[in-house]
């Protein structure tokens, strides 16, 4: 089963979405939003799943054309994102690069932080940046939203709470991380709203591209109309997604619609290339002592994509633009008067 949110105020509008993503039918009557349908995901599933069945072969009476521009992300807003390190070589480049060792730990203990849940941007919006000294790259991930995780599960069980899997672009300021590292309190500032794909898809919709709680596809990252990247999701991970669960909820439980993302997919072989600028700039560091590649500028394009093996994309590209971002004025006075008081 395939499910996306048309943009309709802060929540969206609950649609299914038939597997070529050619034509969808409104599921609001069954649940407005998927947040609601995810409060509620042990009773209307099934009801998801019976119209689904109906979209797929053509029976469902109202269907319309799909066009991924008309979407949010899956979730428009979410109670809780918390994004990992699942791909370990990914963090070695990274730390490499400025001649910090390993720390063994990072191999049984996954790196994870929250980011911002109550904006997400849309697969096809701008990426808003106040300037471009921030230093901004994207970040090609897998990722999950969870139904109510218990306090405490155990890895063996966490992926059973596992209800849809997309694919994200995790917005970073390279620029602004090493000062807020440096204070020893995480990430803030350096972690703006992120983006998810059009559709996001069962885990059963899946098949055998979704195996021991990972993907096994190339993620394909295209900047500017050329692509630099299509590392396999299912390979070098260290940490699966229900370990990533059981991690999370060590001591909390997750609230359903809690997303989990894998952090930077990325592959030991030299020639898959990668999902963010910062690893480009550090393998150049590494092999020539200089960054050669810049970050991302305003005007640049970054297109995150996974297809399956007949290239049928799976759950919609995200296609985004770096743009200028400028607080305005204006907005504060629609709300305060005219005379700004």
């Amino acid at each position: 089963m395939k499910i996306a949110s048309l943009k309709h105020g802060r929540d969206g509008h609950l649609i299914i979405v038939d597997s070529k993503l050619q034509q969808y039918a409104l599921a609001t009557d069954i649940a407005p939003s998927l947040q609601a349908a995810l409060d509620d995901w042990g009773h209307v599933e099934a009801q998801l799943l019976q119209r689904s069945a109906r979209v797929e072969d053509g029976s469902y009476d109202e269907l319309l054309p799909f066009d991924p521009a008309q979407c949010a992300s899956p979730l428009p807003r979410a109670y809780q994102i918390v994004d990992g390190s699942a791909y370990l070589y990914h963090v070695e480049l990274v730390r490499k690069a400025r001649g910090a060792e390993m720390p063994p730990e990072f191999l049984h203990d996954p790196l994870m932080y929250q980011g911002v849940s109550d904006t997400i941007l849309g697969p096809r919006d701008p990426v808003p940046v106040g300037s471009e000294a921030y230093g901004i790259d994207f970040e090609a991930e897998v990722a999950v939203i969870t139904t109510d995780v218990p306090m405490g599960v155990n890895e063996e069980d966490a992926g059973a709470y596992i209800a849809l899997v997309m694919i994200m672009n995790d917005v970073s300021l390279r620029g602004l991380i090493p000062a807020e590292l440096g204070k020893g309190f995480g990430f803030l500032q350096s972690k703006p709203p992120s983006a998810f794909s059009p559709v996001a898809v069962t885990p059963e919709g899946l098949g055998s591209y979704w195996n021991n709680g990972v993907m096994n596809l190339p993620l394909v990252s295209v900047l500017n109309g050329v692509e630099i990247g299509h590392p396999n999701a299912g390979e070098d991970v260290q940490f699966n997604f229900p370990q990533l669960i059981a991690h999370a909820a060590k001591t909390r439980p997750l609230g359903a619609g809690t997303i989990v993302g894998s952090g930077t997919v990325s592959n030991r072989v030299p020639d898959s290339g990668s999902s963010c600028m910062a690893e480009i700039r550090m393998i150049e560091k590494i092999d020539s002592g200089e960054f050669v590649t810049p970050f991302l500028k305003y005007g640049d394009t970054i297109k995150i994509d996974m297809c399956d093996e007949q290239g049928q994309t799976i759950f919609g590209s995200i296609e985004q633009t770096i743009t200028p971002y400028e607080y305005h004025r204006e907005m504060e006075t629609k709300k305060t008067g005219s005379n700004g008081f």
